[in-house]
């Protein structure tokens, strides 16, 4: 059996080189992820990680199984992270090159809310994992906003900057939007940034200067490490990862 890391040393991956401050809301969204990923995958296991150019998380979740990271930008397979073990395949996640039950997991990690045809990659992932096997996703919440408190405005690019920049075509989903997607609720489900944790995720995209940064960060440390520490799957949150079996 192909086992997913412990979380511990998952999250201790985390690729941000501030994993407790600009990217606790990365930690975050590894946990969430960790929490709904299955904990056992048949053989060596197969993994399809689409849209994941850049991110090598599926190698971090199960750095002994077989992965396979597809992306539509060919030049994505030049900047794949060090630690990526994982075969680069030029593709397109309406229209996977790929055989039916081909995959143990396939991952769709902040992918849907940047493609169109979104009820097409959500069919094509479910078409080529095994039965049995899982689509992970994680995604904004339909109704997020940024920055969360309307104190750091000022000090954060808009929320439309951050949308065009990252290539978003929706804001992102409410649960039901996506149970049609798949045909079904997801089993298992996990939030991240919660409004407590969200204030962090607020100072580091926002355009203030390192010193004041780590200022607002010791400032609001103490509670925001209770809010992650309290933090539930069921907790409110800005986003969500999903898991469907099929």
């Amino acid at each position: 059996m192909s086992r997913k890391a412990p979380l511990g040393a998952f999250l201790a991956r985390n690729p941000f080189p501030n994993g407790f401050t600009d990217g606790l809301f990365y930690r975050e969204k590894m946990r969430a992820i960790h929490r709904v990923a299955p904990a056992e995958l048949q053989g060596r296991g197969r993994v399809l990680e689409v849209g994941g150019g850049r991110s090598g998380l599926a190698s971090l979740l199960y750095p002994k199984a077989d992965i396979v990271t597809l992306d539509i930008d060919p030049e994505l397979s030049k900047s794949q992270p060090s630690w990526e073990r994982s075969i680069f395949v030029c593709g397109d996640a309406r229209s996977l090159p790929f055989a039916d039950d081909s995959f143990d997991v396939v991952t769709l990690f902040d992918v849907l809310e940047h493609i169109e045809e979104d009820h097409r990659a959500a069919q094509e992932a479910l078409r080529v994992v095994r039965p049995g096997g899982w689509v992970l996703v994680s995604t904004p919440e339909a109704n997020w906003h940024y920055p969360y408190y309307a104190a750091m405005k000022p000090y954060c690019p808009h929320e439309s900057e951050l949308m065009q920049e990252w290539g978003h075509v929706r804001r992102g989903y409410f649960d039901p939007e996506l149970a049609a997607l798949f045909g079904r609720p997801s089993e298992r489900r996990a939030t991240f940034i919660n409004p407590v944790t969200a204030f962090f995720h607020d100072i580091a995209f926002s355009r203030l200067g390192r010193r004041r940064r780590k200022l607002l960060y010791a400032l609001a440390a103490p509670l925001t490490a209770i809010g992650y520490l309290l933090h539930r799957p069921s907790t409110r949150g800005t986003e969500t990862a999903f898991a469907w079996r099929k």
